[in-house]
Parts: C-alpha cells; sequence; structure tokens
C-alpha cells in the first residue's frame, strides 16, 4: 500500500500470462527496487532472482524480507537447477537478463543464465517493462539524469514467446545464441512499450521530465538554450504562423540548421500544421517541384538565411507559393500575442495545444533526388517517433550524453535520428549548420565535449583526415548512414581515433534506421540487425544470383507518397508482396545470425552482354585500384549494344587495364570492370553527402 501510494504503481497488459503454464518473467534492470516491484504487484508470487552485485547492496535485506528470492551466482550451479524446477512446476520466476543494475536506461550486456534457464524448461517468456524507476533515488544513472523521490512507475506486462529452435552446434555457439535471442526479446519489449503521441506532446514530456530550465541545444551561435526557451519559441512562432496557414495545411519549411528552426517546427506541430522541410541546395526547379507535390502554398524562411545562402534568384522563380519571413511575422507579435504567452501558454501549454492523432500526417519529407526525380513522403507522427523508440531500443543515449549534427534537418538522417530524437530524449545537441566546413566540424565536437557524432561515409572520411587525433577524445559513439560506409574511412577512424563507426541503413520512406550495428551487435561490412518492429520480405530478383530485394512492412513506415504528376494526392505504400508494404529497391542478404549486407539498388544494375552487372561493383573495382580517389558508375544505352557501364573518377591516371587487375584480384569477372571512363576534377554532390547520380547520368547521355 506504501508503495502504491508513493510511486502511483499500475500494472498494465495481460496478468493471467503469469499464472499458467511455465512462466519466466525478463524484466529490464533500473534501479535496486525493481526486484520489490515485480515481487509485490506481480500476480504469482514471481522467485526473484538477484545478482551477487544486488545482494551486497544495503537494500537487499529489505526486499529479501518481503519478497521469494535467490541469489543466482555462476560459480553455484544449484541455484539455476532450482529455478528450472520452480518454472517446470507452474512457479513464476523473474529474471534480469542483463545482472547488472543499467547506467544508462538502455540495454546492457545480456547475460545467457536466463536463455539457458529458458531453454532447459521451455519456459514462456513474459517481457515485462519498468518505466519510472531510471528516475528514482535507487538507481544508479549519474550526471544529469533527473531524479525523483517518487516517480510514477508502469509494470507493463507484453505477450509471452518462446524461444526459437536452436540449431545443433557446440555449447559456447549455443549459449551465444541463447544471449543474442534474450538481447532480442528485451529491445522488441524496449520498443513496444513507446506511448502513443504527437510530436508536440513528446516534447512537452520531455519538458516536464528534464525541467524548463535545462539546457538542451545550442547552434552555430553559441548560446545554450534551456528547454523553456524552446518551449516558448515554439508556442510563439506557432500562433504567428497559425494567421497565415490552416490546420492540417502543408507548410513550407527552407531554414537552416538552427534552434529557432526546431522551434518553427514544434510550434507548426503544436498548431496542427505538417512542416514541409525544403532541400535548398537542390536548386529552384526542385524546390518548385516539391511544392507542387505536396500542394505547398505558402514558405517560411528567413531573409538573413536566403541572402547568406544566396537563395534570392529561388525565392523569385516560385510560382503559386507565397513566402512569408520570420522576421516579419517577429514585428507582428504584438500585446495580446505576449500576454497570451505568458499568462496561459507558458503556465499550461497543453490548454492551448490543438488536438492531434498520433496517426495524423507529422511531416513531409522529399526523396534525396539521388537516382530520380524528389518524391513527397509523408511520415505520421507514429512513425517518426516509432523509428525513434527503435533507435532507443538498440543504442544506450540520455541526459549524460550530447549529440553533434551537422547534418541538414531537410534529410530524415538529420531531423528525425539527430536532432528531434536527443530533444525528446534529455540528450544535448549541438547544431551546426554545415557539414562541408570540415576543419571546423572536429573542432566544435573537440570543445562542445560532444559524445555523439553522426555523418555520411563522405562526411566523416573529410572530418577524419582533417581532424587532430585528440579532436574525439570524448566521443564514444559515431554512426554512419545515407551512403554505403567506405572501408577506408572505417580503417581510417579505428587507426586514428581508436573509434569503431558503427554503420546504419534507412530509408526516406521508413525513417532514418531500419538496421544498425551497435556496440551490443556488430559485424564488419554489414549495416547490423533490422531494429525490433521491421517485418521484411525477400523477394528473389531475375538474373541476379546474389541477394533478394527487400520489402518491408513496420510502424515507421511512411503514410505514401506525392507525386509531381498528381498534387496533394496521396498514395499509400503497396507493393508486389502486398499492401502495406514497401519494396525499398534495395538488394539485401541476410545471415543466419540477422545481420544484413547491403549489395547494391535494383536500379543500380545493368544488364551487360545478357550479364546482370551491379554498379555497386564496378564503383568497388575502381576503389580497389585507386582508394585514395572518387568513383561513381552509371548506365548508358550503347547503339546497337544496349546497357554499358560508365566510371566517373577523379583519378586523372586511372584506365582499363587497372581495373581488370584490380576485378581479378577482387575475385570478379571482367564484365563487372567499366566499358568507358570520364575523368573528372570532382563528383557532384547532393546536400546530405549522397553522390549525384541524376546529374552524373545527364552528364553520360550528353558525352
Amino acid at each position: 500500500m506504501l508503495l502504491r501510494l508513493l510511486l502511483r504503481v499500475r500494472v498494465e497488459g495481460d496478468v493471467r500470462q503469469l499464472l499458467r503454464g511455465t512462466p519466466l518473467i525478463v524484466a529490464n534492470h533500473d534501479s535496486l527496487l525493481d526486484g520489490l516491484l515485480i515481487g509485490l504487484f506481480l500476480p504469482g508470487t514471481p522467485t526473484v532472482v538477484l545478482t551477487p552485485e544486488d545482494r551486497r547492496s544495503r537494500w537487499s535485506c529489505l526486499i529479501q524480507a518481503v519478497v521469494p528470492c535467490i541469489v543466482l551466482d555462476p560459480a553455484r550451479p544449484l541455484a539455476a537447477k532450482r529455478l528450472i524446477r520452480q518454472i517446470r512446476g507452474g512457479q513464476a520466476v523473474a529474471i534480469f537478463p542483463q545482472g547488472r543494475i543499467s547506467t544508462t536506461g538502455g540495454v546492457m550486456k545480456v547475460y545467457d543464465s536466463a536463455g539457458i534457464i529458458a531453454s532447459r524448461c521451455d519456459a514462456d517468456i513474459v517481457p515485462v517493462r519498468i518505466t519510472g524507476t531510471q528516475f528514482s533515488r535507487f538507481s544508479i544513472m549519474g550526471g544529469r539524469v533527473p531524479r525523483r523521490w517518487f516517480p510514477r512507475v508502469t509494470l507493463t506486462i507484453h505477450t509471452a514467446v518462446k524461444l526459437p529452435p536452436i540449431p545443433t552446434m557446440n555449447a559456447r555457439e549455443r549459449r551465444r545464441r541463447l544471449a543474442d535471442e534474450m538481447l532480442k526479446i528485451l529491445q522488441r519489449m524496449m520498443f513496444e512499450s513507446r506511448p502513443q503521441l504527437t510530436l508536440f506532446e513528446a516534447f512537452l514530456g520531455a519538458v516536464d521530465l528534464y525541467g524548463r530550465g535545462t539546457r538542451i541545444l545550442e547552434d552555430a551561435r553559441e548560446q545554450p538554450e534551456t528547454y523553456g526557451d524552446l518551449l516558448k519559441a515554439s508556442l510563439a512562432l506557432g500562433r504567428l504562423c497559425s494567421r497565415i496557414t490552416r490546420e492540417d495545411e502543408i507548410v513550407g519549411v527552407l531554414m537552416p540548421n538552427m534552434s529557432t528552426t526546431v522551434s518553427l517546427l514544434l510550434g507548426l506541430s503544436a498548431m496542427r500544421r505538417v512542416p514541409a522541410m525544403l532541400n535548398y541546395s537542390a536548386g529552384s526547379d526542385a524546390m518548385q517541384g516539391a511544392c507542387v507535390a505536396a500542394g505547398i502554398k505558402i514558405v517560411i524562411t528567413s531573409r538573413l538565411f536566403v541572402k547568406r545562402a544566396k537563395l534570392e534568384s529561388a525565392m523569385k522563380a516560385f510560382s503559386g507559393v507565397g513566402v512569408a519571413y520570420l522576421e516579419d511575422l517577429h514585428r507582428s507579435l504584438g500585446l495580446g500575442d505576449k500576454l497570451w504567452l505568458m499568462c496561459q501558454a507558458l503556465p499550461r501549454p497543453r490548454s492551448v495545444l490543438k488536438a492531434g492523432n498520433p496517426a495524423e500526417t507529422a511531416l513531409v519529407l522529399f526523396t534525396s533526388g539521388s537516382e530520380a526525380p524528389p518524391k513527397g513522403v509523408v511520415l505520421s507522427h507514429d512513425a517518426a517517433l516509432a523509428n525513434m523508440a527503435q533507435m532507443q531500443a538498440v543504442i544506450d543515449f540520455g541526459p549524460n550524453d550530447k549529440f553533434f549534427n551537422a547534418l541538414p534537418l531537410y534529410h530524415t538522417y538529420g531531423l528525425i535520428a539527430c536532432t528531434l530524437m536527443p530533444l525528446f530524449t534529455g540528450t544535448r545537441l549541438f547544431l551546426y549548420t554545415s557539414s562541408l566546413r570540415y576543419r571546423v566540424v572536429p573542432e566544435l565536437a573537440y570543445t562542445r565535449n560532444c559524445t555523439y557524432l553522426f555523418g555520411t561515409s563522405t562526411f566523416l572520411g573529410h572530418y577524419a583526415r582533417q581532424a587532430h587525433p585528440y579532436d574525439f577524445y570524448n566521443v564514444r559513439v559515431v554512426i554512419s548512414g545515407g551512403e554505403k560506409l567506405n572501408s577506408d574511412v572505417a580503417e581510417l577512424w579505428m587507426r586514428k581515433f581508436g573509434l569503431r563507426i558503427m554503420e546504419g541503413y534507412g530509408t526516406t520512406e521508413c525513417g532514418p534506421a531500419m538496421a544498425l550495428n551497435t556496440p551490443l551487435s556488430y559485424r564488419e561490412g554489414s549495416v547490423g540487425r533490422f531494429l525490433p518492429g521491421v517485418e521484411t520480405c525477400l523477394v528473389g530478383v531475375p538474373g541476379i544470383r546474389q541477394g533478394s530485394a527487400l520489402h518491408v512492412r513496420a510502424p515507421n513506415l511512411m503514410r505514401g507518397y506525392f507525386f509531381h504528376d498528381q498534387p496533394g494526392v496521396l498514395h499509400t505504400p503497396r507493393s508486389e508482396v502486398g499492401e502495406g508494404w514497401y519494396n525499398t529497391g534495395d538488394v539485401v542478404d541476410v545471415d543466419d545470425d540477422g545481420y544484413v549486407t547491403i549489395l547494391g539498388r535494383v536500379r543500380r544494375f545493368a544488364k551487360v552482354a545478357g550479364e546482370m552487372v551491379s554498379l555497386e561493383l564496378v564503383e568497388r573495382i575502381a576503389h580497389h585500384a585507386a582508394p585514395e580517389f572518387k568513383h561513381a558508375a552509371t548506365v548508358e544505352q550503347v547503339t546497337g549494344r544496349g546497357e554499358s557501364t560508365v566510371l566517373f573518377t577523379t583519378d586523372p591516371k586511372l584506365d582499363r587495364a587497372t581495373l581488370l587487375k584490380a576485378a581479378h584480384q577482387l575475385g570478379a569477372q571482367d564484365l563487372a570492370v567499366a566499358r568507358r571512363l570520364v575523368h573528372v576534377a570532382s563528383l557532384p554532390l547532393l546536400g546530405s553527402g549522397k553522390t549525384d547520380y541524376v546529374t552524373l547520368a545527364v552528364i553520360a547521355r550528353q558525352a
């Protein structure tokens, strides 16, 4: 009764699962209270498994006095046998697979003991997510983590699962596989526990939890801003923009990586407007096409930004689209607005929040245009937050970390993973305006003590070459995405900084990450494992011998597309697999342990002499022949011969003889060697750092 009163403990889910079959409860371990809460609030009086470390705590006597406990020591196997007998007899047992209390709030190392016990007695594994205790005084998370004497605690019981069949293998490999399966169960549990919110509701939750006075964001102006500052700016901008827009209208946003942009996005979302992030590096034609596809009637930007980015001609080229400048909106802020802000909106922000549905449209982004004209990608609130929850389930970060983001906010990688996710999880963020300042970025990461660094392979390679060996002394995780990670870049980072790059894989349609290497699950050359909640279907492609086309269905999948030829019409995802599935267009290979290797794009195959040749392989051969230069391959039509391959290279001395020699060294067939070489001073790049294959195809046709 005391705990229920002080901690307002709630138990959610199907409790009947604990009263039948052979239940084994597995739970996250964030504080010393966890064992006590499980023993007191879950039915069936489960026996709680403590580690020797738990037993040394001064509070363990209290836990053991009121809850049945057993200490599981790897040096004493009799305890495990006793637990197996209890489970087989129908008595519930609760175990913490990660052993020690988490110091990060995320899943840490998982031991094999829980998997071995579950396997021996064919247990019904019941995942239980405990939330709230990580913010209690009984947690060992230090630093900037907010502390509460009496946080609200929820125990969520998830659907019971069985361990999948483990193939015959030696004992060591079997233990590793069992620990691996238990890790997946915990990660899935962490993801499925996410609340159903809108973006602004998630932001308000972070404001309430971490406090309005907490410094959270800093941009190139080097003026740290608190949650309170962001909340105030968001509400003010939302009110001003609501005068020139209507509810559910898609509003173009043409802004750089600044805190004002973040506030504008949140303010539009609070007032039920849909921000559409325009790619200002794509040129006026692409921006006009994006506005037409999404039905955008007004674009919000800044005169100062337009001047500094030299976008005056692009502004004049807009047709049928109005332009509103933040400087003009700010001047229209009157006394009534200030009174509304100070007397109602700031004290009670939820009272002015427009009611929203998590399934409704939250954002419109646009595909990179690296291979085809950009399409509008419509993302719901739940899709964006689901992808954040997926990433949060597999990598550990929180208030003690600091993200460095120089990736553009018009890209899903820079917006969702590197900007909104840290803001919603209490993680500090340094937001920089350009990824191309290769000398400045490492220096800022050093002076701002950043612990997480994000980039594309191209950008990370430039940073490594320009940086001092001590610039990334405080960085503990480097994540690469947006393009294939160059093996030389990964080797350079390991040799110069001692950091292993975690490569991920995502699409605009499914968010920045569908698969990700992590410190817990890493395999060189792969993009990691699929994140929890991602369903996949592999479909063979005629002519391609290795790999299959990847189709996905997931909570983080887009609502649909906006096409230029059908403005404002939402086309929901569908593939040959069925309704609600999305064909990524990528050819992948998935090994027995679930690690994903990207072999290339379906579109990036050329049919040469009747054989399907991967353009990725053409580029790999060129890179092997001249690793210090840049290379990109595309397809051209040759009269009388059909498709042929063209290699663009910055190496002025590279020739086909050198490429043939490199192909033989890699064991590749001669057909994979480019038929024609074009020597260029540099490769065209998109603002996201990807190679601009559309421009290369135009150059190839002109040549």
